[in-house]
This record gives structure tokens, sequence and C-alpha cells, in this order.
């Protein structure tokens, strides 16, 4: 296949990150065909990691002295070659240095700039902290609100290595610079594009931190009632990890299988994966013949119910839960993991195999479909790295072989930039958003698909959002998630496979750019959504798909459902939060790699249209959840000969790498401090000489802690220049930070912002994080709207594409359409 078919080729990034976020933008950038130089200062990387050598795959290196005249004449003329510049230093640091984007762009308006800040420009305390990834996550309270297991179990707070504000911060930021791209092909302008990390991780959790007032009881799981029966009596959060097993959900929980291995089930809340599970394990009739009932409309309110109880409804009640529970524990021990893995993948009912990341980067299915790739790097030869996080259908195969990263000079460098074709851009008056006139068609469900087509909202795209007329999941899984990822969206109930619910589907498919699906390569098939159906309605309609376990080819469990929680379990994320094989622990956050999948899912949009625009061809971008859990792993998702023992921070133990980058308690709190041997000077003019052992320095920095207040050390120590942080309350944060909404985005707030709905249309008062991690300078965002309910946009939408109100109600009758669910939004 000819290179131009990689849809960035022809785009020239210069790339000045150091550490993840930067690196891991530009990185994904060139996997996808652009040309990346890559400046590093004098001596090499800021950051001594093998993880370099994936993130600088595919570039060539430079080293450059910006402090000195020679050495920002040679950035300045790299960057006049660009369309694209990468930086992640502090606020002020480009600028000081000599590189000032505004400048830049007011000589060439084309230019696209990002920078990728650890706190916003506009944050008034924290805009020129020391911010490493650990800063900025236990500042943001990642390491304070890890879920209902830790608070329980009484563990707070909780350190976690995954770098999860630069992951979340690293999509925005390369699906912000695309989408601003395509944009520029009909603008001819650029803009400069600021994506603070502290606002990305935000948005990566924001399903964690939104607020609802006076949520029905039914969807209390059985760890919340317990955690509100021990704050009622005043009962310690001291349960052990055994007891907490109890309290689990019997389709939300690992298993103890034949071989001694563990088992993680996933399928409590869609309508046939916990029958389909129990008939497997040969559990339904007998189940069913003690009185387990199917309710046949469980959107009804509980107390319309025949029963307590539904299958297919998160979460059961108590009872039916331990009985189940019981009865799943004595059939997985029947057999292996590996034959459950396989007996659950094949009978389309979600469950994985709980493994070490380094079992998952050898697994059969990893190596076949391509998520993992071998790429030759001159310093720690053969190298087994992540594969790409977004491909597209047609040109995957050409990403299978990497370049490893490779250094030289400016004048090659020049050359290599020189080298690429730069069409002349059209330039229009107008400073619309990025995405205005773009239609899109959402057919997802769950967290990833649908956040990816809410995000794209924001920057202009008209999106309609089609669900089946009769509910395949709970509302527990449709309307809490859609809380957050239904915002801007119209909603249509429509049963497309057939008849009339098929012939709307067409009409609507003839009228958008873009469809967005999370479904396997089957599922697209049996839907008829294929290419060569879709070129029979529309040609240059854009498919994006999202699944669990695709890579660039096809591999054993490429056609097995999945979700967020699967991919933790089988890429080692849960063995390493739990600790111990037989303590796999789910990393708390919800929709922890479904958000990012949803980011990567956008990039794919964006550079779909790029392609279509730059090169008149029509691209299929894919993404999945188990490509993207190798950025959440960046730092140690790699293997090569002499690497060394997966070693990273494991377990509820965990406080931290060592004495240097831990969590400390203070007499009022808990702070994070994040600091390096180069720091050793400033922290014993503060602390005294510092112990050659770790755990001798632990005990001298634990000591001095203790006797000052968070706020005393986090300004001390970020005065001297150090990395320090408190380890704030999500809820803490959302209550500093909210103001009622009044149809800002939120981008002037600093690093923190949410809005308070007062009269959200649920009827009752929500508190929810804006959308303000990506900020455009030129451009106007468009601010998300509540989330109406499902089926309110069902009838206009019909009306739209040819259908009389007569054939609506016609289709309502016979059950084709919906225009509601359930006579409440929320069902009681």
């Amino acid at each position: 296949m000819k290179s131009s078919l990689l849809p960035l080729s022809g785009v020239n990034v210069v790339d000045f990150g150091q550490y993840i976020a930067g690196p891991a933008v530009a990185m994904i950038l060139a996997d996808l065909g652009a040309t990346v130089v890559h400046v590093d200062p004098p001596g090499g990387s800021l950051w001594d990691n093998p993880a370099n050598a994936v993130l600088n795959r595919n570039k060539l290196s430079v080293e450059l002295d910006l402090k000195t005249e020679e050495g920002l004449t040679d950035a300045l003329r790299l960057i006049a070659q660009a369309d694209i510049v990468v930086e992640g230093f502090r606020n002020g640091v480009m600028t000081r240095l000599g590189v000032d984007f505004q400048a830049l762009r007011a000589e060439r308006p084309e230019l696209i700039t990002l920078s990728i800040p650890g706190f916003a420009s506009n944050d008034s305390l924290r805009a020129e902290w020391r911010a490493f990834e650990s800063v900025i996550a236990a500042q943001s309270g990642v390491f304070t609100d890890m879920g209902l297991n830790r608070v329980l179990m009484g563990i707070n707070p909780s350190f976690s290595p995954l770098p999860l504000s630069s992951a979340y911060g690293t999509m925005l930021a390369a699906s912000s610079v695309v989408i601003a791209l395509q944009a520029r092909e009909h603008s001819g302008k650029g803009d400069h594009i600021e994506v603070p990390l502290a606002a990305a991780v935000m948005e990566g959790l924001c399903y964690n931190s939104i607020d609802i007032a006076q949520m029905p009881e039914r969807y209390k799981t059985q760890r919340e009632q317990e955690i509100e029966r021990r704050r009622a009596l005043d009962i310690p959060m001291d349960i052990t990890y055994d007891e907490l097993q109890e309290l689990l959900d019997p389709f939300y929980r690992s298993y103890r299988c034949k071989d001694g291995r563990y088992f993680y089930a996933v399928c409590p809340s869609h309508r046939s994966h916990a029958k389909r599970c129990l008939q497997a394990m040969g559990l339904y009739d007998e189940l069913v013949a003690e009185g387990l009932v199917e309710q046949d409309d469980t959107y009804l309110p509980q107390s319309e119910w025949s029963s307590e109880v539904s299958l297919g409804v998160y979460p059961l009640p108590k009872y039916w839960a331990d009985k189940i529970a019981a009865r799943m524990k004595e059939v997985f021990l029947t057999r292996t993991a590996h034959e459950w893995e396989q007996v659950f993948g094949l009978g389309k009912f979600p469950g994985a195999r709980q493994r070490w990341l380094q079992e998952w980067m050898n697994d059969e299915h990893v190596v076949a479909a391509g998520l993992v790739l071998d790429v030759e790097d001159p310093i720690y030869g053969p190298m087994r790295q992540p594969g790409p996080m977004v491909w597209f259908r047609e040109s995957a195969e050409q990403m299978a072989t990497p370049k490893g990263r490779a250094w030289g000079t400016v004048a090659q460098a020049l050359e290599k930039l020189s080298s690429t074709s730069r069409p002349a851009l059209a330039t229009k008056s107008s400073d619309t958003a990025w995405l205005a006139g773009v239609k899109v068609l959402d057919l997802c469900n769950v967290i990833a698909g649908p956040h990816s087509v809410s995000y794209l909202a924001r920057f202009g795209a008209d999106v309609i959002k089609i669900d089946p007329a009769t509910p395949l999941y709970d509302a527990w899984n449709t309307v809490i998630f859609g809380m957050s990822h239904m915002r801007s969206k119209r909603s249509a109930l429509i049963d497309i496979r057939e008849g009339k619910g098929r012939k709307a589907l067409e009409q609507l498919i003839r009228q958008v750019d873009v469809i967005v699906w999370n479904a396997t390569d089957a599922q697209i098939n049996e839907m008829r959504l294929d290419r060569e159906t879709l070129n029979q309605i529309n040609p240059s309609v854009i498919l994006c798909q999202l699944d669990c376990f695709s890579g660039i080819r096809q591999g054993p469990m490429t056609r097995y459902l999945g979700y967020d929680d699967l991919v933790q379990s089988c890429t080692g994320i849960m063995q390493r939060f739990g600790g111990a094989e037989n303590r796999p622990e789910e990393h708390a956050h919800v929709g922890t790699i479904d958000v990012m999948c949803g980011f990567g899912a956008a990039l794919g949009v964006a550079a779909s249209l790029f392609h279509r625009s730059r090169h008149g061809m029509v691209g299929q971008p894919k993404t999945s959840l188990s490509a993207l859990s190798g950025l959440a792993q960046i730092p140690f998702f790699h293997d090569f000969e002499g690497r060394g023992s997966f070693n990273e921070p494991k377990g509820p133990e965990a406080k931290g790498y060592s004495a240097l980058e831990r969590v400390y308690q203070a007499t009022d709190g808990w702070l994070v401090i994040a600091c390096s041997e180069s720091d050793k000077s400033k922290l014993e003019a503060l602390f005294g000489d510092l112990p050659q052992s770790d755990d001798a320095r632990i005990e001298l920095l634990s000591g001095a802690f203790a006797k000052q207040s968070v706020s005393h050390w986090v300004e001390t120590m970020q005065s001297r220049n150090l990395a320090a942080a408190h380890c704030a309350k999500m809820e803490v944060i959302r209550d500093t930070h909210s103001r009622p909404a009044d149809g800002r985005s939120g981008i002037e707030s600093g690093s923190y912002s949410f809005s308070i709905f007062e009269d959200h249309p649920s009827g009752r008062t929500v508190v929810q994080l804006d959308a303000y991690a990506v900020r455009p300078t030129r451009t106007p965002l468009v601010t998300p709207q509540p989330s109406e309910k499902y089926g309110a946009s069902t009838r206009s939408v019909l009306t739209e594409v040819g259908f009389s109100d007569a054939e609506i109600d016609a289709m309502v009758e016979l059950g084709v359409v919906s225009e509601s669910w359930s006579s409440e939004y929320f069902p009681s």
C-alpha cells in the first residue's frame, strides 16, 4: 500500500515535549503518518525511562540548547516548517526561552500550537507549580477518591502508578490538534490550544465527580449501603478484602478457578448477558425454579415490579446476590480460567481471566492482534512496545512495523520536514467552531463510544443518538452514565434492524458525515453497516468503530465482548492495584480506560475528516479499550532483554515509588512529594542530611512532615521549586469550584470548574464537571447542554428524515420506535 493511505501523511510536527504527554501526542500523530521531529535539551531526555523508546518511535530527534542564540535560531527554523508544534513545560517557559507561540501564529496564522502544562495558565495559585504526574493526581483527588472498596477497607490515600493525568491529557491534546487540523482545511487558520493535565484528569474521571441529588434507592449497591450504615453508626471502615468480596454483585466480581487463577465476570446490566452466563454455567433453570425473575419492563418504578429482583439489573438485592454468587463460586472451580475465557467469549457475554502485565504483553491474542509490536530500538535492541492507539482499517498493516527512534542533526531534520508536500490552504474570515456543520450519528452504548461523541459536540458537531425502542441495558447503565455522555445530543429510540426502523437509519446515514458505534466486526456485519453496504447508502460517510479487544490485525479474542473492567483484568491493572494474584482489585475510578478510548475514537473521527478533505479518501478509523491500556501503563508497558522485573508500586500498601516520590501524612491530612536525586541539596536545606537508604529517608521525612500542616509543606516546597501537593478530595474540589450554570464553558475558571444545574431535565439538582480541558485561543467552544430524557427527540428526528406524524404514531404502536423508556427520568 502507498504511504499516503496513512491519514496524517503530509503533516509536519515539531515536538518539544518531555516526560509523557507531549511526546505521546507526537508519537500518536507519527503512528498515523505525520512527519515528526523531536527536540531534546543537551544531554537528551529529562526523563530517564525506557518508555522514551516507545514515545519517540517514528521520530527523528535532535538536541538543541534553547538558551543559546544558535539553539533558538535552529528551533525557529524547525518551527517554520511545522504544521503543529507541541510543548509540555510549565506555563511561560517556552516564551521565556524565546519561542513565543502568539508571535509565531501572528506571522503564520495557519500554525497550530499545543501547550500541555500541569495546571492551567489562568490558575492563579498553581500555574507555575512544579507539577509531575503524582502532584497533579494528588491535587485532583485521584489518590483520595479511589472508590468504594478502599473506603470500606479504610485505605486512604491510595497511591497508583498509572499516569492517568498524562494519559487523558495525551488523548485530549492529540484529538484536539487533529480536530483543529481538519478545520484548518476549510478555514486556512490554525489556533493555539492549551490542555492542562489537571483539567484533563478531571475530564477523564468525570463519571466519578458528578453529584445527583436524591438518587432513588434502587441504584445503591451493597457497598454504598454498607458505607452509609457504618457512617450512621460510627463504625470504623475496616473490613477485610475477603469480607469486601461478599458485598460485590455476582456478575461484577472475580472468581477462583480450577487452576487457582482468577476470572473476572462483568455482565451485570445487559438484558441478555447475565442470562447467557447462568445458562452456560448450568445454573439458569435451577435459579429460576427457586424464584429468580426477569421483569418484562425494568424501567417501571420498582414498586410496580412483580418481584424485588430482575436478572440483568444492577445491583441485585443482597439475598439474590449472595445466592447466585455462592453457586457461581462452585461452578467456576470446575474449569481453568483460560477455559472460562473461551466459554464467555464464544458465548457472547463479557468476562476475562486476570493476568499480570507481562503475561498480557506475551499473550497469543495480543501478539496476533498487533496490540503489541516488536520494534528495533538502537539502545535496547528488539523491544516489545504497545501497538497503535488508533488506526484505520485500510492502512492498519502499514502501522505494524514502526521505526525505532533515531537521532540526527538539525540539517537532517530540516531536510526531513521540507520534503513534505504542503498544499495551499483556503482562507476564510469566519471563526466558527471546528466541527460546525459536521453531523454525527451515535449508535453507541455504555461509556467509551457515547463519550467520544459527546466530546465532539463541544466543538460544534450536531449529534443524534440512537438507542433501541426497548432498552438493552438497565437504567443504572443508561440513565446514570447518560447524565455525562448524553449531553448536547438529541435522543431517538428506534429499532434500526428491520422495516421502517431500518429505513429511518438509512435516511439518517444519508444525511450525516460520521457514524460512531462500539461494536465488534461481527456486530457491524450483522447490522449491515459494513463498508460495501455503506457505500450504497452514503459513499462519503465515515464509520468509526470501537470495541474491547481489537488491534490492527485479527486475533483469537477480537470478536469477544468486553468493558473497561475486563481490560483492567486482562492487562494487569487489577492485579497490580490489588497487589497479588489472589487479590485482584478494580482500579476504582468509573470509566478509567473507557473515557481514554472515547477520546481515541474522537481522534479517529478527526483524522478521517482530515483524510477525506486532504486526500479524498474515506477511511474507517478504529480503536479499542485494549489498545488504550498501553497508554494508561506507558511507563512500564515495554519489554526487552535485560529489562528487569515489573516492579512498579502495587497493592493497597503502596505509598509511592521511593522516599522522594511518595505520600506523607501531615498534621491535618496527606500530601505527596515528587522529587529526585537532583533535588537533594534543596531537600537537605529543609530537612537536614538525607540518609542513603530509602527506608531511613522515609523515616526522616515522615517525622518531619508530621509536625506541620499540608498547606505549610506545599507552600514551602513549591516556593523552593520542589514538587508537592495536597492529596485533595474530589468532593471538596467540586464544592470549592462550582458555580450556577451560566452558559460558560469553564475554561476561564482555572484548573477546576463545575456547573450547578438547579433546573436539570431530570428534575434534580445536578453538579457536574464542565467540558473545559481543551482551550482554543481563537476558536469558540459550544457549551454542552444537560442530557435530555431518552427518547425526547424521537419524533423530531423522524420528522426530519421524512416520516409523517401518522407514520410515527403507527411505528410507536408497533413498538418500532418509542418516545420514552419510562415515565420518570430516573426510574424509581
